[in-house]
């Protein structure tokens, strides 16, 4: 089946810069969105970017004018870049892919990369 791998996790100090990457089994085009999500321990997986096909990206307000997402289609891989790293940005980060008919409903994942936001 699909497969999502992400990468660009570790350690990195408040303030400080991290780029994540995930990369596709197959043509980000098949899919009718990818995103980002994150989940911090003892929370609830939330939601950090959404990336429609061909549609505007949209941030989770705890991230916006901080994190950026973007995609280069022929490297099957969409990027989320963060600037100005909290404490509060520590999660495990998951790369999501949503099918395109006949998979509609369909969710792929990936199984994620730790960001650790620490002094």
């Amino acid at each position: 089946q699909v497969q999502l791998v992400e990468s660009g996790g570790g350690l990195v100090q408040p303030g400080g810069s991290l780029r994540l990457s995930c990369t596709a089994s197959r043509s980000i085009f098949s899919f009718i969105a990818m995103g980002w999500y994150r989940q911090a321990p003892g929370k609830e997986r939330e939601l950090v970017a959404s990336i429609p096909n061909g549609g505007i990206i949209n941030y989770a307000d705890s991230v916006k004018g901080r994190f950026t997402s973007s995609r280069d289609n022929a490297k099957n891989t969409i990027y989320l870049q963060m600037n100005s790293l909290k404490p509060e940005d520590t999660a495990t980060y998951f790369c999501n892919a949503k099918g395109m008919s006949p998979y509609y409903g369909m969710d792929y994942w990936g199984k994620g990369t730790l960001v650790t936001v620490s002094s």
